[in-house]
Parts: C-alpha cells; sequence; structure tokens
C-alpha cells in the first residue's frame, strides 16, 4: 500500500490527470450582467466568468476556474524564483509589533498595519510584508561571509488595511503576494542579487502572457537606494508610467523627471529688479481666480503655496501655479513619509492669512522647500499673507528665504524627455512587481550582521522583491479581454481546451466522441475540461469564452455532416478538423501558443 501511495503522488506531482474533468462536476457560476459594485472590465469579469465571489469589501473566496489561473500563476513564479538561485521558506502571518517598532515602520507603515490582540491583550501585527521577519531570521542564523549571498522568497498571504478596497483583487485588504529578500556581504553582491531578480521578473510576467515594463520608481516607506515597478499599461490603472519610446526612459509618476529648466518657466525678466508690490485681489481663492480679468496672472507666473505639518512641525512648500505637488517627492525632501496639510486654523496661526492669499515673502521661522523649476524665477505673482491681496513682482532669490530647492513635482506630458528632449508621455498603468535594492536600513536596525574576510562585523546588504500574485491574475484579465470576456494566455488559462458537446447523454455518438477527444487530450497532458451540460449550443458558447479558454473544440451533428469537429481558438477563425487529427493539431496549437514552455525558459 505505502508503494501504491508513493506512486500516485508522483503522478500528481506531474500533473497528470487523475480522472475526466465536466463542466458539470465542477463550480462555475458565469453571470449575464456585471456586479453593480465592480467599477473596471477585469473587476466585472473576475465576478461574471466565476472566477472569485466577494465575501464583503476587499475579501474574496477564489472559486474553482479563479484557484486554478492562481496555482499556475504561482507555479510560474516558483519555478523562475528556484531558477534564480532564491531559497523557499515560509514566515508567520502574526508578527510581533516589536520588531516594527525596531525597524522604525511601526509608526511610518501604521496606516496600513491591521493590529489585534491575543487573550492575554497582547499586540500582534498581521503581516502586510515581511522584511522585519525575514531580517530577524537571517540575524539569528547567519553570522559569516561565508554563508552569504542568500535570497530568501515566499508566497503567502499578506493583509493591508486599505482605507477604501476597489477594483476587485487589485486593492484588497488580503491578497497573495510573492516577497524575497536578499543578503549580500558587497555592493557588488547586492547589485548581481538585484540584477537577478530583475531578470527573473522579465520572465515570470514573459511567461504569465502579460506585458509588464520596468521603470524606475521611489523607494517610498519601503528606503533603499534604488528601485523598479514592473507596470503593466492599463488604461484603468491607478499609476501613471512616464516614458519616450526613442529613448526607452521610464519611470512611475512619483520618480519620473523631465528636462525642463528653470530657466523656461517663462518668467517676466523686465521686472525683475522692480520692488514688490501688494494688489487687492477680493475673491481670489484659487490659482484659476488670479488667471482671471481683471487679474489675468497666467498659472505659469504664479507661486502656489502649501502649508503641511511634518510630525506636527509646520513646513512650506512652492510650487509654480501650473505644477501639481507629487507627495512621494514631497516626502523624501521633507524627511518624512507623515506629513499632511495643514488645517485652515494651524495656516493662520502660521502666517496670518487663509488659504488663497498664502506666501513664503518674508518668513523666516519656518522651513521654506520650493521646486527646482522656481530656482532664479522673478516677475513672479504669489499671497501676501493678508486675506485678499498678493504680491507681485516677486523675485525668488531676492525676497524669499528657500531651504532648499529640490524635484517637488509632477512631471506633466509633452514636457521633454531628460535623454532624447523629446515629448514625454504619460499613461496609465498597473503595478504587478517591485524590486528594491534596500541597502543596511534593516540589516542594522535588527542586527543582520556578520564578519568579512577581515573578522570585522558588518551589515547584511539587502534586497527586498515582491510580485502581487492576485493582482497580477487580475491584471491579466485587465489586458487580455473582449467584448466576450477573457482571453486567457495558455500558459495561465484555468483550462487550455474547452471541448463543447453539443449533443449529450451516455448513449449519443456525438457525446461519446467529445469524451474520446477529451481522454485522449488528457492523456497528452492537456489541461482539457468537456462541456456536458444539456443547454443550448449558443449559450454554452457564450459560457465559454467569458471564462476565456484559450481553445474551444464543439462536437456536434452538423460539425461532423461537414466531416469534422470544429477547431475554435478563442481569438481566432473557425476551422473543421478530421477527429482523427484533433488531438495532434491540438497540441501543436498549444506548443506554438503556450509564452510559458521551455523555450521561453533559454531567453534571457
Amino acid at each position: 500500500m505505502a508503494l501504491v501511495v508513493i506512486v500516485l503522488d508522483l503522478k500528481l506531482l506531474k500533473g497528470v490527470n487523475v480522472g475526466p474533468m465536466y463542466w458539470s462536476k465542477t463550480l462555475i457560476p458565469t453571470l449575464k450582467e456585471s456586479p453593480a459594485d465592480a467599477e473596471i472590465i477585469s473587476h466585472k469579469l473576475l465576478i461574471r466568468a466565476g472566477l472569485v465571489r466577494k465575501l464583503t469589501g476587499g475579501l474574496y473566496t477564489f472559486l474553482p476556474m479563479g484557484l486554478k489561473v492562481l496555482r499556475k500563476v504561482e507555479k510560474i513564479v516558483r519555478e523562475e524564483m528556484n531558477r534564480a538561485g532564491a531559497i523557499e521558506v515560509f514566515m508567520p502571518a502574526l508578527q510581533p509589533p516589536e520588531i516594527w517598532q525596531k525597524s522604525g515602520r511601526y509608526e511610518a507603515a501604521s496606516d496600513v498595519l491591521f493590529k489585534v490582540h491575543d487573550r492575554a491583550r497582547k499586540e500582534w501585527v498581521l503581516g502586510p510584508t515581511h522584511e522585519e521577519v525575514v531580517t530577524t531570521l537571517v540575524a539569528g542564523e547567519i553570522n559569516s561571509y561565508k554563508q552569504l549571498p542568500k535570497n530568501f522568497y515566499q508566497i503567502q498571504t499578506k493583509f493591508r488595511d486599505e482605507i477604501r478596497p476597489r477594483f476587485g483583487l487589485m486593492r484588497a485588504k488580503e491578497f497573495i503576494m510573492k516577497d524575497a529578500y536578499s543578503f549580500d556581504a558587497d555592493d557588488e553582491g547586492a547589485n548581481n542579487s538585484y540584477r537577478a531578480m530583475y531578470d527573473a521578473y522579465v520572465r515570470i510576467f514573459r511567461r504569465c502572457g502579460l506585458v509588464a515594463l520596468p521603470v524606475e520608481a521611489d523607494t517610498g516607506v519601503m528606503g533603499g537606494s534604488f528601485s523598479h515597478e514592473f507596470m503593466v499599461p492599463a488604461e484603468t490603472g491607478e499609476d501613471f508610467m512616464v516614458y519616450c519610446e526613442e529613448s526607452g526612459y521610464a519611470a512611475n509618476l512619483e520618480k519620473a523627471v523631465s528636462g525642463l529648466k528653470p530657466d523656461s518657466t517663462g518668467p517676466d525678466e523686465d521686472r525683475s529688479a522692480l520692488p514688490t508690490e501688494e494688489f487687492p485681489t477680493p475673491d481670489v481663492r484659487t490659482i484659476e481666480d488670479l488667471t482671471k480679468a481683471p487679474f489675468d496672472v497666467p498659472a505659469s507666473h504664479q507661486i502656489k503655496t502649501l502649508v503641511m505639518m511634518v510630525d506636527s512641525k509646520p513646513a512650506i512648500i512652492l510650487l509654480r501655479g501650473d505644477h501639481q505637488l507629487n507627495e512621494a517627492k514631497a516626502g523624501s525632501v521633507l524627511g518624512s513619509t507623515v506629513f499632511r496639510p495643514a488645517e485652515p486654523a494651524e495656516i493662520i496661526d502660521l502666517l496670518g492669512a487663509k488659504p488663497g492669499s498664502l506666501g513664503a515673502v518674508g518668513v523666516s521661522t519656518v522651513p521654506v522647500y520650493a521646486d527646482a523649476i522656481l530656482e532664479g524665477a522673478t516677475g513672479m505673482v504669489t499671497g501676501a499673507n493678508r486675506d485678499g491681496f498678493h504680491l507681485r513682482n516677486v523675485n525668488i532669490a531676492r525676497d524669499i528665504t528657500v531651504t532648499r530647492f529640490a524635484d517637488l513635482r509632477n512631471v506633466e506630458e509633452g514636457e521633454p524627455c531628460p535623454q532624447s528632449g523629446l515629448p514625454l508621455k504619460i499613461r496609465r498603468s498597473i503595478e504587478v512587481g517591485h524590486v528594491f535594492k534596500l541597502g543596511t536600513k534593516y540589516s542594522e536596525k535588527l542586527g543582520a550582521l556578520f564578519l568579512d574576510a577581515n573578522g570585522k562585523q558588518q551589515p547584511c546588504i539587502m534586497g527586498c522583491y515582491g510580485i502581487g500574485v492576485t493582482r497580477t491574475l487580475q491584471a491579466v484579465i485587465e489586458q487580455s479581454n473582449d467584448k466576450n470576456g477573457i482571453s486567457w494566455p495558455v500558459s495561465i488559462a484555468p483550462f487550455e481546451v474547452c471541448i463543447t458537446a453539443l449533443d449529450v447523454g451516455d448513449d449519443n455518438p456525438v457525446f461519446q466522441l467529445a469524451r474520446k477527444i477529451h481522454a485522449q487530450l488528457q492523456d497528452k497532458g492537456v489541461d482539457v475540461i468537456l462541456d456536458d451540460r444539456d443547454l443550448r449550443p449558443g449559450f454554452k458558447f457564450k459560457d465559454s469564452e467569458l471564462v476565456g479558454f484559450p481553445l474551444r473544440i464543439a462536437v456536434g451533428e452538423k460539425g461532423l455532416a461537414k466531416g469534422g469537429v470544429e477547431f475554435k481558438p478563442r481569438d481566432g477563425e473557425l476551422e473543421i478538423v478530421d477527429p482523427e487529427q484533433i488531438v495532434d493539431k491540438t497540441l501543436t496549437w498549444l506548443r506554438e501558443h503556450n509564452t510559458s514552455l521551455d523555450r521561453s525558459m533559454d531567453q534571457d
């Protein structure tokens, strides 16, 4: 008996089917209409195609078809991580807050942390990520350079207290992520580890049939020296990608820079030597108000004044009137991720005026951070810190004490590329992966130290690499769909082939042929489902297209009368194929269209 069990397990490990898969024997609850709370196409199709069901906001149950896709994505991720030399572990989701306090993220990431208490009223954190846990592990297990490099990864459920869960799996409270963490003895080794993960990510997304573009990214609350995001272009994405096709420059909006120079702001040089002059601006509350008659001050000639509270202390940020603050860049310049716009009462106490009449001329008790585009600007207009009044002829260098000039704004479409000088483009996108070079931020704070070749204690140089597995699944749907439903890549489709029996019943010749083809394909290792439901052909065809099976084989009397069975790729033309040739044709087609076959493994 023990030997039999071992043989069966080996078959399962090889992916051999152990029995026929019939539509009527599983659960694929398709819907004609989209749920009212589904805002984007991928969310709608997740529900309509019967992949998931919502339990409550941000929490979803994976149904059989969704779970099959999820497992196939995980399999690709696992294969590529192993190929890149990473070591799989599995860490606790429940984490002690002390390690988050040591890293400094207990407060910095408090807005996303789920904090729970056990029966003894001890506090715990539900992990949104595992830098603290894995660094604590390495601190206890690795003490010599001879044990490095190491890269540990896991595929696990994460928890984030999203203030507004939306878009299905895109922004959920509970999700599945692959996270990996590299530990190296020197900077060269850390760069090599980073490159290995970067290349692995390129292969992972390619094998999933997903167009995901690597772009420069901000390190944010993670910290570190540099990072890249893998972005999926999508009109409904919540992120923005800035790029130049000619030069290859690409960055997310939080990191993007342009070639726009301070001298291209268009200041009025003829007024640069004139003294500041106060003038009345009744009922002016916004930049837009000041652009209208009788004032007619272009937004590019105005200074926008923002008052921020940084760790309960005020700071002023100055932007050109037609530019928007980039909060990620501001956080880097302010030296904190914990900042907010000041309340009206706080602003009045600080500057003596209400929003709409604010400026930094003559301010000396508060740090003033100005966007780099304003450096050297003259002839500008700003608030006079007196309600209903503004100042003209403002010369930045002369009239405002600037603590620091820095890049604080969002790049805008059409600005020159920093590499080619050609107009930049911006498009919406979905982040599916992120790689960071963390440096020693966590290893120093959590004690992940080792003895180098000279016997000197050094902190490990770390990298962090995440892939949103559930988000990747939905991003594929967002990228691969049409008016009829999902169009899965072969590599991660819930089933590669759907055989649609147009007549059913054990004694029916049509159904017998359908079962025969099903069995033959299963024997060849094809992931195939047989639609054995006693429903109208049109209804079954619509379900097949909605769920998105890459290939449909329809067996019916009309087709057989024409000499064969219907061979219909999801995005291709229908053919009539001899039943004796259908298996070979199917195998050939699947191999040609599967982005996850071995041929792609050899392309680095």
